[in-house]
Order: structure tokens, then C-alpha cells, then sequence
């Protein structure tokens, strides 16, 4: 048996957050850790906003995340707020300067009206001239196509903390306008399958993204390629975004 809690375990070790060597975490933790009161939407099992507290931050942080298994990890740590949900059911109203998509979460919202829902729900939890940052893989760089068992690099052999040596790769099902369907599997390093999971992403582009943040009220304060701050050329493989908050025409909120 290999179940939700023991997969919500593996996605820690594959994916630590590690500030001081990984240059998107050190991007986020900056700005989480410069902003008062920090709303982490998809926080997962919770990694970032642990090392925040762990690190010193003594303002608001508030994890959420719809899968209650990720959450029951992520509440290890009692000092940080956690709510099971979607951005789209929250109702927090002008209560953050900061929020936050890490992880690629973003693509997680496959059809307009996610995108739309989720963008006025975090728009909603800002303050005026609060600040959302996110990132998402850019569709250029076509990075689906490393996510396949021939790919050497796409295949990782691990022990997970129950001590069980694990071979972990992923292989895409589907590729349908924006959307890439692929699937995760787990197995015993002999290939014997304990499990597989299945997910959906959407790569959206520059343009499509900066429609749909406008729409929602905010401004783009900035957009990189790369983690070091480059700027979004045609060779870069992500786009990260920081917008704004900005005042309603003619009025203050």
C-alpha cells in the first residue's frame, strides 16, 4: 500500500524548500518574508511558510489547499494558519499584503473560470497596492516533453522516510490546446507499480496571463524569465509575475 499520507511525505522529499540553494524558493521566501501578513494559496503540505516561522517571521501566514491529506502535513506546525479550500470558496476581504502561488499552482487552474475565480478570490484577500506573485512554466519551452521514463533525468530513485526505496517518473497522456494530462507513478525499484497519479496543467502565455490578471483589477509590476530577475525572452522557460492591487477607478479600498 502507498497512500495519500505516504505520497503527501514523498512530495517533501522530492521537493524541499530550500531557500538557500534553490533560487525560486529564495524568490518567494524574500518576498514573504519582507510582507507583514502572507496568504499562501495551494500551500500544499506547507513547506514555505514553515521555514518562514522558522526563519523569524512574526507577521500573518495563512496556508491554503484543498487537499485536506497535504494540509493534515502541513499542520505539523501549529503557528501558522491553515485552511482546506480553494481561493474561489475564501472570503477574506483586503486582509493581506501579500499572496502567493509557488510550486507551479497556478497551472492547476485549467479552465477560464478557475483562472477568473481564483484571481478575484486573491484579488479580494489583498489590500490596495498588495502584491500577488506567482509563476508558471512558459508553453515556449515545451517542458512537457522531459516528462516521459525514457527521459534519464526524469526518473529519480529514492528511500522515502518510511525507509522504502522508491523509483518515481512521469509520462504525458494528453496534449489538448493548453492543457497537458500526464501521469506520476510510484513503484518499487524492480518497476512494480504501488501507485499512479494523474493531473492536469495549463500553460498559458504571457499575453492570455496578463488579460486575465487585468480583468481582475490588477497591474503587473513585473514579469520574469528566470529566477535571477532576467527579463522574458524567447528562450525562457518560466514566466513569474508579480501584480498589484491596484484602487478601483475613482474610488480607495
Amino acid at each position: 500500500m502507498f497512500s495519500d499520507a505516504d505520497a503527501a511525505a514523498l512530495y517533501d522529499l522530492l521537493n524541499p524548500w530550500d531557500p538557500d540553494h534553490r533560487p525560486g524558493d529564495r524568490f518567494s521566501m524574500e518576498l514573504v518574508m519582507a510582507a507583514d501578513s502572507v496568504l499562501d494559496v495551494g500551500c500544499g503540505t506547507g513547506s514555505m511558510l514553515h521555514v518562514a516561522r522558522e526563519r523569524g517571521h512574526r507577521g500573518r501566514l495563512v496556508g491554503l489547499d484543498p487537499d485536506g491529506v497535504a494540509l493534515a502535513r502541513a499542520q505539523r506546525r501549529a503557528d501558522v494558519e491553515w485552511v482546506e479550500g480553494t481561493a474561489a470558496s475564501a472570503g477574506w476581504e483586503a486582509e493581506f499584503e501579500l499572496a502567493t502561488m509557488t510550486g507551479h499552482a497556478f497551472q492547476c487552474l485549467i479552465t477560464d473560470d478557475d483562472v477568473r475565480t481564483s484571481l478575484a478570490a486573491v484579488h479580494a484577500a489583498l489590500r490596495t497596492g498588495g502584491r500577488f506573485v506567482f509563476e508558471t512554466r512558459h508553453p515556449q519551452a515545451r517542458a512537457w516533453e522531459d516528462w516521459n521514463p525514457s527521459n534519464p533525468s526524469d526518473i529519480v530513485d529514492l528511500v522515502d522516510p518510511a525507509g522504502r526505496a522508491l523509483r518515481v517518473w512521469h509520462e504525458v497522456q494528453s496534449l489538448v490546446g493548453d492543457l497537458v494530462t500526464f501521469t506520476g507513478t510510484t513503484a518499487q525499484p524492480d518497476g512494480t507499480v504501488l501507485r499512479v497519479d494523474r493531473a492536469t496543467l495549463r500553460f498559458l502565455d504571457v499575453t492570455a496571463i496578463d488579460a486575465f490578471l487585468s480583468e481582475a483589477g490588477f497591474e503587473i509590476e513585473a514579469q520574469y524569465g528566470d529566477w535571477y530577475r532576467a527579463p522574458i525572452t524567447g528562450t525562457s522557460r518560466e514566466i513569474i509575475t508579480i501584480a498589484r492591487r491596484v484602487p478601483p477607478p475613482g474610488g480607495r479600498l
